[in-house]
C-alpha cells in the first residue's frame, strides 16, 4: 500500500494527538495489497452485496437542508432548534419546493410517484421511478442531483475482554465509574431491532421516560421503537427484533453493566457490559420481519427520525456499494455530523484490499471502523492420539451448526485438493463412513462445506481457519436444507497440527468451555480497506474490536441468549458506545470533536496483520491505530478534518496540494501545540504551517498541510509493493 505520513501534534506538557494524514501518490490508484484472501467473518461468502435499486432514486433537491442552511444550522455542540421561528420558517419553504417538484414530476414524467420526503441532513425526496430513467425526474431547476437507492445489508454477519483492549473502563472513571457510563446520552441502532425484554436491555432502574413509536417494544432503556421499510404495509412488520444483528450491536453500546451469560452450555466467567452501559438506545428497524437489505430512503428516514428524536450518537452497522464522492446517503451522513449527531459506520467486510470500503462508511464525516480480533470461544475438546502417553487436545469453536451430544470418536479424514487441504466447496469422493471431516475454510459458505462432507459420509466436520488467531463461531447461510451433522472451526495453527494425524481416531468432547487466548488485536482479513474512491480519502478512521465479540441475542434462553459474532459490523457498535462515553463526559464538544477525540488518540503499533499476526500500522489498514477510550475522554485537542488525503497525482507531474486542518483547545487552560511530519516517503515532500499555536481555551485556528510532489516521483505504490 501507500506509504502513510503522520502529523505529530504536541503540546506545552504533553503529546496530545495522532493525525494519519493519506499519502501524496505520484499514480493515479493504489495497488490492491497482497496476502491470502478469507472469506466473509459470518459465512465464508461476501456478506454484504453491493447493488443499487433501479426502480427508485432520491433526488436531491437545489435549497440546502436544515443541518447545513445558514440560518438553521445548529452552532458547534447544540442540536437543531425545530421550534424556533427561523428553522419553521425555512422547513415550510423547503416544503414548498418539494411540493412544487411534486407538481412538475406529476405534469412531466406523470408516471414517476414521491414516496418520501426529508429536510434534516437532505433537502430531498424519494422517488419510485415506475420506468422512468434518472435524466427525467431530474430535468428541472430545482433539482441538484439524482441518484439509483442503494441497497444496504448487515455487515455481519473480564469486564469484557473487548472492554480492556480499548481501555473503556479506565475511562468510565472519570466520569463516575460503571454506574454512570454513558448516562443520558441516547444512542440509535439503525439496525434490524433490539429485543427489549433481554436482561442487557432491563429498564427496572431506570427513570421512567415517554417511549416513542411502537411503544410493545420499549421500555426505559430502550426509549424509542420504529421501523422502516417500503414492504411495511403490505407484509405487517413492525419493529420487533426478529433478527439477531441489531440486538447484537446494541448490546455491544450498551448492554447493561456485569449481565450474567451462557453461551452453548458455557457459562462466562465474567458479566457482559455495553462500552456505554448507561446509555438509553433506540431501535430504528430497517431490516424487519425476515427483510434482509433496506434502500437509502429506508436508511434516511430512520436517521432523519433518529436525530429529531434526539439521538445523540447513530451506529449503522451496514453497508452497501458507493456512488462516488457525491453519494448522497455519505453526504446525509455528513450533514447529521455537523449537526451534532455522531454517526458510527462499519467499514465493510469486502477486504483484504485497497478501495472496498462501501456506502455510507466512507463518509467523510463518519466514523468508520475497521475490525480487529479479541482473544476469546467458546469451545469443545478435540483430542488426537487419545491412548498415547502424547495425546494432542485442540479448542474448536461452537456456532450455529448441530454439535455432539455426548463424546465422539471416529477415524479423521484429512480432505485433500491435490497437496492442499480442501475447501470442500464441491461435491466429495466418498469419505469413510462415520470420520470425522477435516476441511479448509475460503471460497464458499461453511453451509456448502458441511453438506458436501455430510453427502461423503462424514459425521462430524472440523474447518480450518485460514486466517492467524482463534477460531470463529461458523453461522450458517440461510439457505434450505442445511446439513444434520455436527461442525466446529479450529485455529490456523491447530488446524495445521492435527492435519498430520490422517486416518487417526478422534474425538470431539461433548462438554464446551470458554478460552480466552493470546490472540487479541489481529486485524480481520475480511475488514474493508482503503482509501475511498475518487477522493483517495483514508479509511477506516479507526480499529475497534469486531473479532469474536460476545453479545446478546433475541431469544428466550435461560437468563438471557448470547452468542459470538465478527464482522466490522460488531467494531462499529465499540465506536457508537464509545461516542455516548466521551459525550457524557464532555456534553459541551461538537459530534466533530467527539470523532476526532476516539480518532486521533488511538494506539499505534498495537494491532498484527492477519496473514501472519507481525505489527502492521499501515494506515489504509488500520485508520489511526486501534481506539483507546481512556485517552479519548481526556483528549486535548481536536483536528477536523481528523485525516487528511491529497488525491492521485499524475506521474511526473511535480504537483504541490494542500489541505486545512483546523485545530481546537479542548484543554481547561491556554496550550502551545507544535506540528511536525514525520515518515516523508521518498519523491514527495510534506510540510506543515505554522509549526506551533498558541491556543487560548476552547480556541481554533487553522494549519496548512502541503505536499509537494518531484518531477521524477512515478510509480509510488508500485515500487513501495514489490
Amino acid at each position: 500500500m501507500s506509504r502513510p505520513i503522520r502529523i505529530r501534534v504536541s503540546g506545552s506538557r504533553q503529546r496530545y494527538a495522532v493525525l494519519a494524514a493519506g499519502a501524496l501518490v505520484a499514480t493515479m490508484a493504489v495497488a490492491p495489497a497482497t496476502g491470502t484472501a478469507v472469506a466473509s467473518p459470518v459465512n465464508d461468502v461476501a456478506s454484504s452485496t453491493s447493488t443499487v435499486d433501479t426502480s427508485r432514486a432520491l433526488v436531491q433537491l437545489s435549497a440546502e437542508p436544515l443541518a447545513t442552511y445558514a440560518r438553521t444550522r445548529p452552532a458547534p455542540g447544540k442540536k437543531i432548534d425545530f421550534s424556533s421561528s427561523a428553522v419553521r420558517s425555512y422547513r415550510a419553504l423547503l416544503a414548498k419546493a418539494r411540493n412544487d417538484y411534486k407538481t412538475w414530476l406529476r405534469k412531466n414524467v406523470p408516471g414517476a410517484r414521491v414516496s418520501g420526503e426529508f429536510d434534516i441532513s437532505l433537502n430531498a425526496v424519494s422517488v419510485q421511478l415506475n420506468g422512468a430513467s434518472l435524466a427525467q425526474v431530474s430535468a428541472t431547476p430545482m433539482v441538484r442531483t439524482a441518484q439509483y437507492e442503494g441497497v444496504y445489508y448487515p455487515t455481519a454477519d473480564l469486564p469484557d475482554p473487548d472492554l480492556s483492549l480499548i481501555n473503556a473502563v479506565s475511562a468510565w472513571s472519570h466520569g463516575g465509574g460503571s454506574a454512570t457510563a454513558g448516562e443520558g446520552v441516547k444512542v440509535a441502532i439503525v439496525d434490524s431491532g433490539i429485543d427489549q425484554t433481554h436482561p442487557c436491555f432491563s429498564g427496572a432502574d431506570y427513570p421512567s421516560v415517554v417511549p416513542k413509536g411502537d411503544t410493545k417494544y420499549t421500555n426505559n432503556k430502550v426509549i424509542v421503537a420504529r421501523v422502516f421499510n417500503n414492504k411495511v404495509n403490505q407484509n405487517g412488520f413492525d419493529a420487533k427484533a426478529v433478527g439477531d444483528h441489531g440486538t447484537h450491536v446494541a448490546g455491544t453500546v450498551a448492554c447493561n453493566y456485569h449481565t450474567p451469560a451462557t453461551v452453548n452450555g458455557a457459562a462466562i466467567p465474567y458479566g457482559i457490559s455495553g462500552v456505554a452501559p448507561r446509555a438509553l438506545l433506540g431501535n430504528y428497524n430497517v431490516f424487519p420481519g425476515t427483510v434482509d437489505n433496506a434502500r437509502s430512503e429506508d436508511i434516511l428516514n430512520a436517521l432523519e427520525a433518529a436525530y429529531t428524536d434526539k439521538m445523540d450518537v447513530a451506529n449503522m452497522s451496514l453497508g452497501g456499494g458507493s456512488h462516488g464522492i457525491q453519494d448522497l446517503l455519505t453526504i446525509a451522513v455528513d450533514n447529521l455530523d455537523r449537526a451534532n449527531m455522531v454517526v458510527a459506520v462499519s467499514a465493510g467486510n469486502e477486504g483484504p484490499g485497497a478501495f472496498t470500503i462501501g456506502s455510507p462508511g466512507m463518509a467523510e464525516r463518519a466514523l468508520t471502523a475497521g475490525a480487529s480480533s479479541v482473544g476469546h470461544f467458546v469451545g469443545a475438546p478435540v483430542t488426537v492420539d487419545a491412548g498415547t502417553p502424547d495425546p494432542k487436545t485442540y479448542g474448536a469453536a461452537s456456532g450455529d451448526f448441530s454439535t455432539v451430544a455426548v463424546d465422539v470418536t471416529a477415524p479423521l479424514a484429512v480432505v485433500k485438493a491435490g497437496t492442499a487441504l480442501s475447501t470442500a466447496c464441491t461435491r466429495l469422493s466418498a469419505l469413510p463412513t462415520g470420520s470425522i471431516a477435516l476441511v479448509n475454510r475460503g471460497t464458499c459458505s461453511f453451509s456448502t462445506k458441511v453438506r458436501n462432507a455430510q453427502s461423503a459420509g462424514a459425521a462430524a466436520v472440523l474447518v480450518v481457519n485460514n486466517v492467524a488467531g482463534d477460531p470463529t463461531a461458523m453461522a450458517q447461510d440461510g439457505t434450505p436444507n442445511q446439513p444434520t451433522i455436527p461442525a466446529y472451526m479450529l485455529s490456523n495453527t491447530d488446524g495445521a497440527a492435527l492435519s498430520k494425524h490422517d486416518g487417526v481416531d478422534t474425538t470431539i468432547g461433548a462438554d464446551k468451555v470458554y478460552k480466552q487466548t493470546l490472540n487479541s488485536n489481529i486485524m480481520a482479513g475480511f475488514s474493508s480497506q482503503g482509501p475511498v474512491d475518487v477522493s483517495l480519502r483514508v479509511k477506516p478512521d479507526v480499529v475497534a474490536p469486531g473479532v469474536n465479540v460476545l453479545s446478546s441475542i433475541p431469544g428466550t434462553c435461560d437468563g438471557g441468549c448470547f452468542a459470538f459474532f465478527s464482522g466490522t459490523s460488531m467494531a462499529s457498535p465499540h465506536l457508537a458506545g464509545s461516542a455516548a462515553v466521551v459525550r457524557q463526559q464532555h456534553p459541551d464538544w461538537s459530534a466533530a470533536q467527539v470523532r476526532s477525540a476516539i480518532v486521533n488518540t488511538a494506539d499505534q503499533g498495537a494491532l498484527k496483520d492477519f496473514a501472519l499476526a507481525e505489527p502492521t500500522n499501515e494506515v489504509l489498514v488500520v485508520g489511526a491505530g486501534l481506539e483507546n477510550l481512556d485517552a479519548a475522554v481526556q483528549a486535548q485537542v481536536s483536528l477536523d478534518p481528523v485525516s487528511v488525503a491529497f488525491g492521485g497525482v499524475p506521474s511526473g507531474s511535480g504537483q504541490t496540494r494542500t489541505q486545512t486542518v483546523t485545530v481546537t483547545n479542548l484543554s481547561k487552560s491556554t496550550a502551545t501545540f507544535s506540528f511536525t511530519v514525520s515518515d516523508q516517503p521518498m519523491g514527495v515532500t510534506y510540510s506543515v504551517s505554522p509549526v506551533t499555536l498558541d491556543l487560548a481555551r476552547g480556541e481554533s485556528a487553522t494549519v496548512t498541510v502541503t505536499a509537494r510532489a518531484d518531477v521524477s516521483a512515478h510509480s509510488l505504490i508500485a515500487d513501495e509493493d514489490r
